[in-house]
């Protein structure tokens, strides 16, 4: 099971990384531009950030099939370690991941809405789908049961790609996606964080070191070996 941050905020990424065991970090032209910094250096700093041996899922701009392809060819040539291509699934997108597969180059298919996008995305090479479940769900559809039904498709069918769950508003639709056959997800820095934070956590982490200092008199557990 997949944990991947979608961010390119590289204080938030140093900071989740540091605590929790992280597989690689997404990013997107609208998440890129937040943050206001040159392309390629922001990339070569995630990357620092997270090794070469996590993934850095990068997506591409052009809409037509000859510009993704080329596009993605400059990616993965211009940014070390484990590189994966996001790619949306329109039809110039499914040629390029169809290209990009023969070639030996992972991609993302994004922008994944039904089980069928996703089916398209697989059967073309895509090494992962990312359906947007929160986008679905503000669709009057159910962004959890779609990913439980590519989850199906891709098991009875024997599709070696791999559901990366994205668009979470709350830890619950994370949760659920989990419990749905999703092989990862990934999601903001301050979902993940949340996971945890916890306000009955701290009060009884409070509680164990009153009880404790009531009697001991000391913050810290102090053995001595004789």
């Amino acid at each position: 099971m997949r944990l991947v941050i979608d961010s390119a905020d590289t204080k938030w990424i140093k900071k989740i990384v540091g605590c929790f065991p992280i597989d690689g970090v997404t990013t997107n032209p609208s998440i890129v531009v937040k943050e206001k910094k040159p392309f390629l250096p922001l990339l070569r700093e995630i990357r620092s950030l997270i090794g070469d041996d996590k993934d850095l899922f990068v997506q591409t701009i052009s809409t037509d099939a000859k510009g993704i392809i080329q596009e993605a060819e400059s990616i993965v040539n211009a940014i070390s370690g484990k590189v994966v291509v996001k790619i949306p699934v329109t039809m110039e997108g499914i040629k390029a991941i169809k290209h990009l597969h023969s070639l030996g180059i992972r991609t993302l298919a994004t922008t994944v809405y039904t089980p069928m996008n996703a089916f398209l995305a697989a059967k073309a090479g895509a090494d992962f789908v990312a359906p947007y479940v929160n986008r679905i769900d503000n669709l009057s559809g159910n962004g959890v049961k779609v990913v439980e039904e590519i989850e199906a498709i891709f098991r009875k069918h024997e599709l070696n790609c791999e559901i990366l769950a994205a668009s979470f508003k709350n830890v619950q639709q994370i949760q659920q996606v989990c419990l749905a056959g999703a092989h990862g997800v990934t999601a903001a820095p301050d979902l993940i964080e949340s996971f945890i934070k916890i306000p009955s956590i701290s009060s009884n982490v409070e509680d164990f070191k009153r009880d404790w200092v009531s009697l001991y008199g000391e913050e810290h557990l102090t053995i001595e070996v004789e």
